[in-house]
């Protein structure tokens, strides 16, 4: 039964009166079971004849057939699914991989077949037993002898069944004793069924064949059959066939762990390639933690102005030149938005500046006049002591409370409580210390001291003016919507608008939005960084290909196809960048660890949706930069991918 059909088949290379012509019309038959030579000179086209009967290559023109199908009408897929299940391959130069192990070497067509790991573990070894070399599992290519190499490349033709023995020059690399063992072994394979085709220019080598064919310019100029001797393989291969689902995990699975391999054979390549991922994404995820911390420090300052509160002043604005004259603002305004049911609390409030004296010590200090409700209306809060009651605003008490810097200037570690102090002549004793404000930024030195407006404005200042006034809005009114009642109410008191308001969500949504908009900013920078990490990965890539060729083209030839290879270098790609992301992370972990320590200012707040979107993008950008170099890598003609050194 003829196993292989050619006619008028023919390799030429350029067009119309250029071409040159590597094989023509080859006319030829092969049974099931033989054992052909093919032998001539270098350049005679043997070798190419044999690419095309591995179907490493194509045929200009003609017909070739294998098992009754034609190889023309095939795609590049469905030949290198003819090459893993039909073709073995034994090359002169043996094309083991390098960071392969014998065992792992003999094993990789079965990886393309789809079977499990421990099956194909178990042939493999069962084949190396059966050349002896079942001590030799785990060396590497470098650790074995030419024949050694040569046996285990014979083993890996054999793994998947090898119906068809595609030999090329097999004894060229050995010494004639090791070539002497290597032709033993092939004829015994002939005489278990396997087909055999060997390409030599060595006569004595061809002399083990049934069936001798010479070919000289490209053309056949003999055919001598010296024994009609056909042998039948007795060896039944395997028909279960894995679901498509199950394949493609398997597959899917075992391009993991082959990337894995290939990222940690070459180590120093990988981690420059992951470099730039790492500084993108270690960058991206800190800026936005940066962020985080810096926003939550401001509203937490933000905050110290009051939760939804809306202070009133006098005039048009900040700036307003001729805002010192205007005096309409009056205690009467409070004791009107005091009354309105979405108000909270109310506090005017009276600033002045003026002597502290506290007995040989003497200072400048602000004074301010307020509420019995302003630590409410202000969200502070006392550190000892306690806050004035609605009777002694009433009655103007003498009473003060001090801010930390008064009570670390004036008073030190001593406790202030009950102490008298004079503020412009005036004897204020003390009954509560605030505690200490964590503002953002560069710390407040001025000294404050809190009276009752009553006692601000008839023993201190001597006048009912207020330099302002501070509403709180309840927590369940909309303060905008309270704010423009706020305008209409005092509006209508005073007969004009002589005044403006600053609303603190107002402040605060700013704030937020300056905040949100400096950390897109310089998030965007680190992106920048980022992609060009994602290049770099793309050159590193495309020079991986181009260095490993020659692996690319031997996966080809024991039945990897192009999907395999795609699948492969794209998993590659993605994993340097995940594993780089994940680096990065871990390294802002670190930093803001370090950060959060010896910084006092604010936090780095790390966001989980920052680092799952971090995380998000490095894949993106491996897959996105790592398709053209797998592209590529799937693209290689197997032929000359195998010709690559």
């Amino acid at each position: 039964m003829k196993i292989i059909e050619m006619n008028n088949v023919s390799k030429y290379f350029g067009f119309g009166s250029n071409k040159i012509y590597a094989l023509k019309n080859i006319n030829l038959s092969i049974d099931k079971g033989d054992f052909v030579a093919i032998m001539g000179q270098s350049g005679s086209g043997k070798s190419t004849l044999m690419n095309i009967l591995g179907c490493l290559d194509s045929s200009s023109s003609g017909s070739y057939k294998v098992n009754g199908a034609e190889i023309i009408d095939m795609t590049k897929d469905e030949q290198a699914e003819l090459r893993c299940k039909t073709f073995g391959f034994i090359f002169q130069k043996y094309n083991l991989l390098t960071s392969l192990s014998a065992l792992e070497n003999i094993a990789l067509p079965c990886v393309y077949y789809g079977l499990e790991n421990k099956t194909r573990a178990e042939k493999a070894q069962s084949l190396l037993n059966d050349f002896g070399l079942e001590n030799r599992s785990k060396n590497r290519p470098n650790e074995l002898s030419g024949g050694q190499q040569q046996r285990v490349s014979i083993a890996r033709a054999l793994i998947n069944g090898g119906e068809i023995i595609l030999a090329d020059e097999p004894t060229g690399a050995l010494d004639s004793k090791s070539g002497k063992t290597v032709m033993e072994i092939i004829k015994k394979l002939h005489e278990k069924g396997h087909t055999i085709i060997l390409v030599t220019h060595d006569q004595n080598i061809a002399s083990y064949a049934n069936r001798i064919i010479e070919i000289k310019d490209g053309e056949i100029i003999s055919d001598t059959t010296k024994s009609g001797v056909l042998y039948e393989i007795r060896e039944e291969k395997s028909t279960k066939k894995k679901s498509k689902f199950d394949y493609f995990r398997y597959q899917f699975y075992e391009s993991f762990k082959m990337s894995l391999k290939a990222i940690k054979t070459h180590k120093m390549r990988s981690l420059l390639t992951m470099l730039g991922i790492i500084i993108g994404i270690a960058s991206v995820v800190s800026v936005v933690a940066l962020g985080n911390g810096s926003k939550e420090k401001i509203m937490e300052n933000l905050n110290s102005i009051g939760s939804n509160t809306i202070m009133i002043l006098p005039g048009e604005g900040f700036g307003d030149k001729e805002a010192n004259k205007i005096k309409t603002l009056k205690v009467s305004d409070t004791e009107i938005f005091s009354k309105l049911s979405y108000v909270d609390s109310v506090s005017p409030n009276i600033a002045a500046q003026g002597l502290l004296v506290y007995k040989n010590k003497s200072v400048i200090s602000s004074l301010d006049g307020v509420s019995a409700e302003f630590l409410e209306v202000n969200n502070k809060e006392l550190q000892t002591g306690r806050r004035f009651n609605i009777s002694e605003v009433k009655n103007a008490a003498s009473v003060a409370i001090i801010d930390q810097n008064t009570q670390k200037e004036i008073f030190g570690k001593t406790d202030a409580l009950g102490e008298i102090i004079m503020f412009n002549k005036q004897p204020l004793r003390i009954i509560g210390v605030m505690a200490q404000e964590d503002n953002f930024g560069p710390p407040n030195m001025n000294l404050h001291i809190y009276i009752p407006y009553t006692t601000a404005m008839y023993k201190v200042l001597g006048n009912q003016e207020i330099a302002g006034i501070t509403v709180k809005i309840s927590d369940n009114i909309n303060s905008h919507l309270a704010e423009d009642d706020l305008i209409k109410v005092l509006t209508t008191i005073h007969g004009k608008k002589d005044f403006f308001t600053i609303n603190s969500d107002s402040i605060r949504k700013m704030v937020e939005d300056i905040t949100n908009t400096m950390t897109l900013l310089v998030s965007s920078i680190a992106v920048i960084a980022l992609v060009v990490g994602g290049i770099g990965v793309m050159n590193i890539m495309l020079v991986s290909v181009t260095e490993r060729t020659k692996e690319i083209g031997i996966r080809m030839a024991i039945g990897a196809k192009r999907k395999n290879i795609l699948q492969q270098f794209l998993m590659e790609a993605v994993l340097l960048c995940l594993i780089g992301g994940a680096v990065g992370i871990l390294l802002t972990l670190l930093f803001s660890f370090i950060f959060n320590n010896f910084i006092d200012d604010f936090k780095m707040i790390l966001s989980l949706d920052a680092v799952l979107i971090a995380l998000f993008f490095s894949m993106a950008i491996g897959i996105l930069f790592g398709y053209m170099p797998a592209r590529n890598a799937s693209n290689l003609n197997p032929i000359e991918a195998l010709a690559r050194e």
